[in-house]
């Protein structure tokens, strides 16, 4: 197997690690880890790409830069709604996250 295979077949399995984590989890927390383990499954496809793939430019790495940057922002407003969360309803579990719609 060649290592582009190698990194792959590591990212799919992150990715579905990611994948059952959201789908399965009540707690809002473990569900943010999920989105973040599929969010660095993408980004190891973007460099295993730029690394074993044809061609010499940096656009693999760029939109790693940018899927860290929105990673980030996603884990800020995904912890604030969950302290929100929290303060309000003592928990954190999803099913309480549902009760909160107007």
């Amino acid at each position: 197997m060649s290592p582009l295979h190698l990194c792959l077949l590591l990212s799919t399995v992150l990715f579905c690690i990611g994948l059952a984590a959201v789908l399965v989890r009540t707690s809002a927390i473990l569900v943010l880890l999920g989105v973040e383990l599929m969010l660095n499954a993408a980004n190891l496809n973007f460099i295993a790409f730029w690394r074993y793939g044809p061609g010499g430019d940096d656009t693999g790495v760029i939109f790693v830069l940018f899927s860290i940057a929105v990673a980030a922002a996603e884990a800020a407003v995904g912890l604030a709604l969950v302290i929100a969360l929290h303060r309000h309803r003592r928990t954190i579990a999803l099913k309480a996250a549902n009760q909160l719609r107007g």
